[in-house]
């Protein structure tokens, strides 16, 4: 290594953007957060016994003549063969539809209360931190998992909160990142990176998971990926700086250039702790409302088959564990795929000044929701075309990637300031689905296992969508909001104040008061 290198402290010999390691690395946890949330979709296949719930659920049917009740898509020998397979599958816990439905919705919980908190800390004090925090923790309670299912499935939720908590945090955590270390002409490509991440950990974690379930066991799952995803917390810590400015390993090159591009001063981040968030503005912009309206209405459909895709391809397409896997995994693949080029294409459409980040947005949640719709409604009426429906299900995952440069990357166009806090708003409103989805799928899907339940559930997919469309097109912006900074005269957006500034402006206030 040169010694203008190590004066420079990056060690990757200048050769590598710092920022796409930030990047690269803020997407490897995203991806294994989400990978250790889905890892127990699969899993549970293994560890409930299916035979004796449906069997429970059914009125006390004859165990034995279950093998022999016709197979929901049709009574072929193929389909024979995946139900004795499927007795085979059988693991220890009796679960009912209903526990199960609870067990993945508890996630949730713990998601939901950590993101406002969790985006405000961030913003505050040190967004690496609360990320680092939220990928420990999930590592932690994914390792005891097994341990808790054996001693109750009560334990096991409190495992399942635990990890929604360490989950609410990561979306806030890393749009703060991103807000510091994505240049504008390079946000749709960074987001894209990040984010796109959680369909990549869905893919690689549901593979394994069944693999590792089929050839171990559903115990295996738990400790080999929780002890595998402990590694990428010692990169963390080496190699990722909240800023440009306190990073290590950067060239000065990179770093002007990312302060230049984002307009920061030496001591934005001080000033930061002094701006106060707006919420009237915030709340009654509809820049923002359009946001999480399309966020809540996506992650439905996102949710329905993140959660719900395995007991799809299951009861209704008759897969068994190896093939519902593979067949689950794939569509995050093509939506990995997908994601990274639709961002690239719509980030030089902008720098051609072909199209402008409003469009963009639109664009991208445009995509993620129109296709998606449509397939739902094709998937409806196609009956047991398996290949069919296997098709347009892997061509509505890989869409809905459109979100990751859409109403996602949203928040860092229109108040970089506040992008960890507004993601937590609009991230607590849309995990309102996440909770809702298991109960409802598994309510609907407990005394029918039919296609004809899981059309109410797409039509009620295809509605939200419908909503998304119409509001993010009429009322969505890329545009920098005014209230993003502190105003000073009416009408008149100004630089931040330091805190001497701010007290000397209250100060004159007092007098004019008592005057």
């Amino acid at each position: 290594m040169s010694k203008d290198v190590k004066a420079r402290g990056n060690p990757c010999g200048g050769k590598i953007s710092t920022r796409y390691i930030l990047a690269v690395l803020g997407s490897i946890g995203l991806g294994i957060i989400y990978g250790l949330k889905v890892n127990l979709h699969v899993a549970i296949v293994s560890m409930v016994n299916h035979t004796m719930v449906k069997a429970m659920e059914g009125g006390g049917h004859d165990v034995l003549n279950l093998t022999n009740s016709a197979p929901t898509c049709g009574d072929t020998p193929d389909d024979a063969k995946n139900a004795t397979a499927a007795l085979a599958e059988d693991g220890p816990f009796i679960w009912s539809s209903t526990i199960q439905g609870t067990l993945l919705s508890a996630y949730f919980w713990g998601y939901i209360v950590a993101q406002i908190p969790g985006g405000r800390i961030a913003e505050l004090f040190s967004a690496k931190w609360v990320m680092f925090f939220s990928v420990a923790i999930n590592v932690v309670c994914t390792l005891l998992t097994p341990v808790m299912a054996q001693l109750h499935f009560g334990a096991l939720i409190a495992m399942r909160i635990g990890e929604g908590i360490g989950g609410g945090v990561t979306f806030p955590a890393m749009h703060v990142m991103l807000a510091h270390w994505a240049p504008p002409n390079e946000r749709s490509v960074m987001s894209s990176i990040v984010y796109a991440g959680t369909a990549l950990g869905t893919v690689i974690f549901m593979l394994m998971s069944g693999i590792i379930a089929g050839a171990i066991s559903w115990q295996a799952v738990f400790y080999i990926e929780g002890g595998v995803s402990a590694l990428w917390l010692l990169l963390w810590i080496v190699f990722i700086a909240d800023t440009p400015q306190t990073q290590r390993f950067i060239s000065e090159e990179e770093r002007n250039y990312i302060v230049t591009s984002l307009n920061q001063g030496e001591n934005e981040t001080k000033h930061e702790e002094q701006h106060k968030m707006p919420w009237k503005s915030v709340l009654t912009s509809p820049a923002f409302l359009a946001i999480l309206v399309a966020h809540t209405c996506s992650n439905w459909g996102w949710y329905m088959v993140l959660i719900e895709l395995p007991l799809y391809m299951k009861s209704v397409l008759n897969f068994k564990i190896s093939e519902n896997a593979v067949l689950t995994a794939v569509p995050f693949l093509c939506m990995w795929l997908f994601s990274m080029i639709l961002s690239k294409t719509l980030d030089t459409l902008r720098a051609k000044k072909i199209i402008n980040t409003t469009m963009a947005r639109k664009l991208a949640t445009g995509c993620a929701s129109v296709v998606p719709m449509v397939c739902f409604i094709i998937l409806c009426y196609i009956g047991c075309q398996r290949t069919l429906a296997v098709v347009l299900m892997t061509l509505a995952v890989m869409c809905i990637g459109g979100m990751f440069c859409g109403f996602l990357s949203n928040h860092i166009d229109i108040a970089p300031n506040f992008a960890g806090t507004l993601m937590a708003l609009t991230n607590t409103v849309a995990t309102i689905p996440g909770i809702i989805v298991p109960v409802f799928v598994g309510k609907l899907t407990s005394a029918d296992h039919s296609i004809g339940a899981w059309r109410i559930i797409f039509w009620t997919t295809v509605v939200l969508y419908i909503i998304e469309i119409i509001v993010y097109m009429l009322f969505g912006s890329g545009e920098e909001q005014k209230w993003n900074k502190i105003e000073g005269e009416p009408g008149e957006a100004q630089p931040l104040k330091s805190p001497k500034e701010e007290n000397n402006k209250e100060n004159k206030s007092e007098v004019v008061n008592a005057a």
